[in-house]
């Protein structure tokens, strides 16, 4: 079933609601708006208007994306900027959005993952155990030197 198309004027509140119920990226709302039934010119001037008015920032979206990720998830940075990337956000505001991730912060969730994850493996080699956790930490996004000092402090203190 074809939906049927709406005005450049009926589009632009139900537009607005959309961008404030929650952060979007410039992609999501045009594709939403080409959902209407819009034309190019169109959509064009109404991403321009809510820009302008303040319901579409990209980079406020990729810092919002980044932190929540990062605290509700325990998302590294590979996985958030692989997801940012996957959303179409500019490389200038993915790097803006993870360099609001606080490094002390990063490594220490980084290091209680390895440690969690490492008690949960009881019965096994050394070995195995650290690759277990390793490949863990790597799935969950973070960066291999991250993942070592993990797993360094978690070896000092288990053995």
């Amino acid at each position: 079933m074809k939906r049927q198309a709406i005005s450049k004027e009926m589009a632009i509140p139900k537009i607005r609601y959309y961008c404030a119920y929650q952060e979007r990226t410039h992609q999501e709302v045009k594709e939403k708006l080409y959902s209407f039934g819009l034309r190019k010119t169109d959509v064009e001037e109404i991403l321009a208007g809510l820009i302008e008015g303040n319901y579409l920032n990209e980079e406020r979206f990729a810092v919002m994306f980044a932190g929540g990720k990062f605290r509700m998830k325990k998302w590294g940075r590979v996985k958030i900027k692989h997801a940012l990337q996957q959303k179409l956000v500019s490389t200038y505001n993915i790097k803006k959005a993870l360099q609001e991730i606080s490094i002390e912060e990063y490594v220490k969730i980084a290091t209680t993952l390895a440690r969690d994850k490492w008690k949960s493996i009881p019965g096994e080699n050394i070995y195995t155990r650290q690759a277990k956790v390793r490949q863990y930490l790597l799935q969950k996004g973070y960066e291999n030197d991250i993942i070592q000092q993990a797993i360094r402090s978690i070896d000092a203190r288990e053995e």
